[in-house]
């Protein structure tokens, strides 16, 4: 008998043992939130770190199974990286059995002359540069790996350090590129599964491989995102159930309780006073 590939043991592995936390919850994002229709060309963008790489890998395998056709490229951008770390990247892809297309762009040496929020512009580049490149390859789509614990985490961060109520939509229109759409496929996925899957195959995917982020390390100055998944784990240690309850909030916001908010920019005011039910 002749024995799995890696790839193969992989898909075997999603199918059978992390069918009920990866690939049902994988997806349930796409039905729940229409994240593919037939005919898309979609951009699956491949940072090199564990999330990007899994989803990679469930889009091919939706391909495959798909009762509708639609088409995925696998784009990774090269920021800059070191010339490890894009082996790094590349040797994981042929693991995972994801055929890579790379491209390269100047983010990381445009980011080191900015003097505040360095982390903001480079996702903000890294991002227009997705967009621009998906959009040359024909795509009318770009799929990010954000999960389920950056979708709490940034609400939570929202409030605690933005003084407002904003979360991360599984689906949003571009504003700045035409007939562009982005989407989050891992949305309802739990970052400690996709953990436990890297785990399981012995997988050792690249972090932030920027020089601000190292420096923040070395310092031991965490990022506030950072600061955010340790409150949840606490809170987690007296509520199992706290990421449960915190994305269920997020899809049930109750506006007649709150004293303002925005819609698509108009700014919206609640009465004082309110009559009980």
């Amino acid at each position: 008998m002749r024995e799995m590939t890696p790839a193969e043991q992989i898909e075997r592995s999603l199918n059978k043992r992390f069918r009920k936390t990866l690939w049902n919850p994988f997806i349930a994002a796409i039905k729940r939130y229409e994240l593919i229709a037939p005919g898309d060309r979609i951009a699956v963008c491949i940072s090199g770190g564990k999330d990007s790489m899994l989803m990679a890998k469930l889009l091919q395998m939706l391909q495959k199974h798909s009762e509708f056709p639609f088409e995925v490229r696998y784009l990774c951008m090269d920021p800059g990286y070191t010339s490890e770390i894009r082996s790094s990247i590349v040797r994981n892809a042929e693991i995972m059995g994801v055929p890579l297309n790379i491209f390269e762009s100047d983010v990381f040496e445009a980011v080191k002359q900015a003097d505040t929020h360095p982390c903001f512009l480079c996702a903000r580049m890294r991002r227009g540069c997705l967009y621009r490149h998906a959009q040359e390859e024909g795509c009318n789509k770009i799929a990010l790996g954000h999960h389920l614990n950056d979708v709490i985490e940034t609400t939570l961060m929202s409030m605690l350090y933005g003084a407002q109520i904003q979360g991360m939509l599984p689906r949003v229109r571009s504003r700045n590129f035409e007939g562009m759409e982005l989407i989050r496929p891992l949305y309802c996925v739990k970052e400690q599964d996709i953990l436990a899957f890297c785990r399981y195959h012995s997988l050792a995917f690249i972090q932030c491989a920027c020089d601000v982020s190292a420096r923040n390390m070395e310092s031991g100055n965490g990022s506030k995102r950072q600061e955010i998944k340790q409150l949840i784990a606490t809170l987690k240690k007296t509520n199992p159930i706290i990421e449960d309850n915190l994305f269920a909030a997020i899809h049930d916001v109750r506006l007649d309780t709150l004293l303002g908010w925005k819609a698509q920019g108009k700014a919206c005011v609640q009465s004082y006073m309110e009559s009980e039910s």
